[in-house]
């Protein structure tokens, strides 16, 4: 039986290390000793309570993995993976980190890894999604929509953070890349604002956010665009704590006393932006992918809604996140998945194989991407 190291205990990750500990023998890592204690006693895993911020931690709970999972908070990503590659690990994250992954791509080629960034839902299923039809026509327009929301709108946000609360923050201070017309354009972070009708909720609001992340680099797409999906009217109240500071990172003085905005504005969201008690949630993307196949302009379109499993008591981001990643683990662990060195999800969906066995593995969890294909007639 494979040995699988989880590190982190999130809501994701905790989704992972339950849905690998059946078929698998998998060591869950995170600092709260408590959140461990509970998923020990529910679910057939063993369980480390451990500063995952520490390299020799890491490299002590990793020993004896074949597999490692890297589902930390962004800010913790980047050393995280690279202290798991200089052990000689295959890993596969989510964490989702802000630096370049192949940064890291000679240390992987030297240590002979297989590595996987960025294999959730988005990045993630996107990015997958793209990477299948890129290699199969010429891809001329990308463009996908993506969010997670409550049911229920509540205000002043009318939003709960799904995932970890600071790197959606992340979301709404890092610079956009786009592309258009084949050059990579930065913008503001929630610019471009556009209402968009998604079924079967309704309107919502869409904005740029840095999601294309390595596509900008390995896809000679034209066109490309990820934008995130809000009810209306919250990106508005997001602009104006952005624009008077409050989510900056530089400390300011306050009556003799150093702090950063961004730690008080923190404070104070996440405790709103808490999901309740099996609060009921949904997550939903929408794809386009625009080009020429076989001499036809087509269009290929994409769409999942996925809502919180009551049974299992599993928030839909944690499924639709959590899932993609442990599909694409087991292609690793089955040997479907072989590429050696850094691999975003793209040369992960190029693969015709592993693609249709992930849509597969996720439909076995009732996750489903509904695609039509639509051939553009006089183009």
């Amino acid at each position: 039986m494979s040995n699988i190291v989880v590190l982190g205990a999130g809501m994701v990750g905790s989704a992972i290390a339950i849905d690998l500990c059946r078929e698998y023998k998998v060591i869950l890592s995170d600092l709260n000793q408590q959140r461990l204690e509970v998923l020990k006693a529910q679910h057939p895993l063993q369980v480390k309570a451990a500063d995952l911020s520490e390299k020799a931690t890491i490299q002590k709970i990793i020993k004896d993995a074949e597999l490692v999972i890297g589902a930390v908070p962004g800010f913790m990503g980047f050393e995280m993976l690279k202290t798991c590659i200089e052990a000689g690990k295959n890993v596969v994250d989510i964490s989702f980190f802000d630096e370049d992954p192949f940064q890291l791509e000679d240390l992987a080629q030297k240590h002979e890894v297989i590595v996987l960034t960025d294999c959730g839902v988005a990045p993630g299923m996107d990015n997958i999604i793209l990477g299948y039809h890129n290699a199969l026509m010429e891809v001329q327009a990308f463009e996908c929509y993506v969010g997670g929301l409550p049911v229920k709108r509540s205000w002043p946000y009318e939003y709960k953070a799904p995932f970890s609360p600071i790197d959606v923050v992340e979301e709404y201070t890092r610079p956009a890349r786009v592309v258009e017309g084949g050059k990579i354009v930065t913008k503001p972070a929630m610019s471009d604002a556009e209402y968009i009708e998604i079924d079967p909720i309704g309107t919502l609001e869409a904005f740029n956010t840095d999601g294309l992340r390595t596509l900008v680099k390995t896809m000679t797409v034209p066109n490309m665009k990820e934008k995130t999906l809000r009810y209306p009217g919250h990106i508005e109240y997001m602009r104006v704590l952005r624009e008077t500071g409050l989510f900056d990172k530089e400390p300011i003085e306050v009556k003799g006393v150093k702090i950063r905005p961004l730690d008080v504005t923190t404070a104070l969201l996440f405790p709103m932006w808490k999901l309740g008690p099996e609060e009921d949630e949904f997550t939903v993307m929408h794809i386009n992918v625009v080009g020429m196949e076989n001499g036809q302009r087509k269009t290929y379109t994409y769409h999942m809604f996925d809502k919180y499993d009551a049974d299992t008591k599993t928030s839909s981001m944690a499924r639709t996140t959590g899932y993609t990643c442990t599909a694409a683990a087991r292609l690793v662990l089955n040997g479907d998945f072989t590429r050696k060195g850094i691999n975003p999800p793209e040369y992960l969906g190029a693969n015709a194989n592993c693609f249709q066995k992930l849509l597969g593995y996720l439909e076995e969890r009732n996750i489903r991407y509904l695609v039509s294909e639509h051939v553009n007639d006089g183009q």
